[in-house]
């Protein structure tokens, strides 16, 4: 997992070093998968068409002529697999809170092709709303949606997701790739309606909180790499950095936005020899606001691949002391016509471009957020049971990590389908479409039980191709 192929710089332009070719390579990724998935289920004969039917659903979830709705899964089972399930036999399996998720979710990060970026884990950490409807549904509180518009509700009745995901860059593009996600509680209505998970009580835990958790599991599986944890400036503050970088060390690094209000200091001074304690923090230089104009005016120019474009940038960078943060980091000033950014990061030795195009590879777990509730579908679930509403969203997340995994183990360029001015690179909707066109030329021998119907008949092949 420490094979980096862009140690040193962060290399952008890849499409023309790619063929493009239109016959899929055969899903060696989804075979590679269903190893651990079995030995992560009881071997029995039970065990076994569980573990079967788990690939299934991830199969049934890619399938672009139905939603990510459990009983559309039902019905993928039947129309697609020959596989006539009784409908409460597979609810209950949907709703088992005896999946094992931490093995499966450790296997497919070892199915990651060279997940280091610059010889790091680059990790987009951010939450997302999900408005529903109903009163009984798990997790579902009035959160504060910051993005709403005039005629939206501010506190629409939704679930709040708190993701990890992986940047990568495949073929080359940014992809972000969901590793771990939990459903985020208010600390009232939890002590007002306590929530059980099975047998296990949900206990409340804050954002930054739920975040260390999930950072510490994805660092003890990637024990021999470093971690630098791209966010926004909520996330970007003591509460995530004092417990990690107590726990791991240098190993552990954040690069985030800088707020406007914040103040900076100048480097601490060496001792001068003086009586007394020592000073902790040098002169006081103002904040990032106040200092933005002199710093326009020393800025230079360079030149960063950001949102999928060459472009010219006028940025200054700087050395500084954050109160917050108790330790250096290099603050890079990026100025637009009338505007300006102020990034900042724990780890010195990154370059100003390199800030500045992972900072820009951030929007990609936005990005995400789309894939999942509206690509793949896991915004339109109607399930309230606890376990069946995790449990949706794991397999959502599992199906979107296997598709990039298996884009970024071809030798070709997926073929952008529907031509959009500006964007040259392929969506996922490109890599989801070559998922399942090379699973429909698979037939499905090496799963058991055995699916009896032939796959690659030319009516679901016309169908696939229409809605793709």
């Amino acid at each position: 997992m420490d094979n980096d192929p862009f140690c040193g710089k962060i290399e952008v332009e890849k499409n023309k070093d790619f063929p493009k070719k239109r016959e899929p390579l055969p899903m060696t990724t989804l075979q590679q998968f269903y190893r651990p998935v079995c030995n992560s289920f009881p071997q029995t004969a039970r065990g076994r068409k569980r573990a079967s039917w788990f690939i299934l659903t991830i199969l049934a979830i890619a399938m672009p002529v139905s939603s990510a709705r459990t009983s559309d899964l039902l019905r993928c089972f039947d129309y697609f697999f020959d596989l006539l399930l009784p409908q409460r036999r597979f609810y209950r399996f949907m709703g088992s809170p005896k999946l094992p998720w931490d093995r499966i979710r450790r296997a497919l990060w070892c199915l990651i092709p060279n997940p280091c970026t610059a010889g790091r884990l680059v990790l987009a950490l951010d939450d997302s709303i999900n408005p529903k409807s109903g009163k009984m549904v798990h997790a579902c509180h009035n959160f504060f949606d910051h993005a709403a518009k005039e005629n939206q509700c501010k506190y629409p009745w939704s679930q709040n997701i708190v993701c990890l995901g992986l940047l990568k860059f495949v073929k080359g593009r940014w992809a972000c790739l969901p590793l771990i996600a939990r459903f985020y509680h208010l600390e009232k209505d939890l002590n007002a309606n306590p929530v059980k998970i099975g047998k296990t009580p949900v206990e409340f835990q804050t954002k930054i909180e739920q975040a260390v958790v999930m950072i510490g599991q994805v660092a003890d599986a990637f024990a021999n790499s470093n971690l630098l944890i791209v966010c926004d400036s909520w996330f970007g503050n003591s509460g995530l950095w004092k417990p990690l970088h107590k726990e791991l060390g240098s190993r552990f690094h954040l690069l985030t936005r800088l707020r406007s209000n914040s103040n900076i200091f100048d480097k601490c001074p060496p001792p001068s020899g003086i009586v007394g304690r020592p000073r902790k923090y040098g002169k006081k230089l103002g904040n990032a606001k106040s200092l933005a104009p002199a710093y326009r005016k020393m800025a230079q120019t360079v030149t960063a691949n950001l949102y999928g474009k060459i472009r010219d940038l006028l940025v200054y960078d700087r050395v500084i002391t954050l109160k917050t943060l108790r330790c250096s980091v290099r603050v890079v000033w990026v100025f637009n016509k009338s505007s300006w950014v102020a990034l900042c990061t724990t780890d010195l030795t990154l370059s100003v471009v390199d800030i500045v195009e992972l900072y820009g590879a951030r929007w990609k777990i936005e990005a995400l957020f789309k894939e999942l509730k509206h690509d793949v579908g896991s915004s339109h679930t109607q399930t309230r049971n606890p376990s069946s509403v995790i449990n949706h969203l794991q397999f959502c997340m599992l199906t979107t990590s296997l598709v990039w995994i298996f884009a970024d183990n071809l030798d070709f360029v997926p073929t952008r389908r529907h031509s959009v001015q500006g964007r040259d690179h392929f969506a996922f909707s490109d890599a989801r479409r070559a998922f399942v066109n090379a699973a429909m030329n698979d037939d499905f021998d090496w799963l058991s039980p055995k699916v009896s119907k032939p796959f690659g008949k030319s009516a679901l092949r016309r169908i696939l191709r229409l809605v793709a």
